[in-house]
């Protein structure tokens, strides 16, 4: 039988280490005695928080995306060689942008699932495959410019009383957050996870796990196109915009108890896990820790996690085995 999806599976943890570090920020710095400066921090993790929503659903499936730090770049580099400065092109190039992820993360799924290539060396390739496409057509110096009406989405907001200026950041992220909750409460969300949990059992129930597979990819593909929306607005454009970032994903996916390998973890915790991942790294830059270290804690946090994975995969096929044996000491004295 199918597990049922908590939503909340795993999120307690994340969520107290989560409050402990939004509480050092306010001794911290002065900027975090007001909601604006909690605001400032929701705006800068909004686009690792939409990234890690959509490597949730890669994660959780049994697959890893690691193609989504180069995907941002290139969509970022494409939009302002297309917009090129005129607003009326804004809005078919976000559309452009929407597509050209859903395509890529199509190819990684089809991959992945039709020619059995593991998903770590597929979106390894396509890691490499966007980085020297986008080298070539740029030469290291990207040229266009990003309209202002794209750009208001990452820097712009609107007044609100006793808050201040509410980044749009947070309200598109608050409404891809509804909708990814809903979207695991359905059949389709909890039929995604159980594919990670046991894909042998989802077969035999009929489930199509081939193209559950490649919904996951999809969805990481236009969680990275929505991501560099935000990235390119509030950063602007840079042949570096998207560097490191699909290792920063794992780390706050695995962060917010999501288990590699797939089949636990829900999607608020690896939101909690970015958010978490983004204050810790904001609380270090303030007390003047090297940025050099960032790099160091993802590494502990990965290399934990895939351990944490492995033991508690060794634990559980030890409990089906003693199962096993108890029911066939069982069988044996009954008969």
């Amino acid at each position: 039988m199918t597990r049922r999806l908590k939503l909340t599976e795993g999120t307690l943890p994340v969520l107290v280490v989560l409050a402990i570090l939004l509480v050092a920020l306010a001794f911290a710095g002065p900027a975090y005695s007001e909601p604006a400066g909690y605001l400032a921090l929701l705006k800068r993790a909004a686009p690792l928080m939409i990234l890690a929503i959509g490597q949730y659903f890669v994660i959780v499936s049994g697959g890893f995306d690691l193609s989504v730090g180069s995907l941002v770049t290139a969509e970022v580099v494409i939009a302002a060689r297309l917009i090129d400065g005129d607003e009326s092109a804004t809005a078919w190039v976000l559309l452009f942008m929407l597509g050209f992820g859903a395509l890529v993360g199509l190819v990684n799924g089809l991959i992945t699932t039709r020619l059995l290539v593991p998903s770590f060396i597929v979106t390894l390739g396509m890691l490499l495959v966007l980085d020297g496409a986008v080298f070539l057509w740029t030469g290291g110096a990207p040229r266009g410019a990003l309209s202002d009406a794209f750009r208001t989405v990452g820097r712009a907001g609107f007044e609100v009383p006793l808050l201040g200026q509410v980044p749009w950041s947070v309200v598109l992220l608050a409404v891809i957050v509804v909708a990814a909750v809903f979207f695991m409460r359905g059949g389709t969300g909890r039929t995604l996870v159980a594919v990670g949990d046991n894909e042998t059992a989802v077969r035999l129930g009929g489930g199509r796990v081939e193209r559950l597979r490649t919904l996951a990819f999809v969805l990481s593909g236009l969680s990275a196109a929505v991501a560099a929306v935000l990235l390119g607005g509030f950063a602007g454009v840079s042949a570096q915009v998207g560097d490191g970032l699909e290792f920063r994903v794992i780390t706050a996916v695995v962060l917010g108890g999501v288990v590699l390998g797939g089949g636990r973890g829900s999607v608020v915790a690896a939101m909690a896990g970015a958010l978490t991942l983004e204050s810790l790294f904001s609380l270090l830059n303030l007390l003047g820790v090297s940025g050099g270290l960032e790099s160091a804690v993802q590494g502990v946090i990965i290399i934990a996690a895939v351990a944490y994975a492995s033991v508690g995969s060794n634990l559980f096929r030890h409990k089906v085995v003693n199962q096993e044996k108890t029911h066939e000491k069982e069988t044996a004295a009954q008969q």
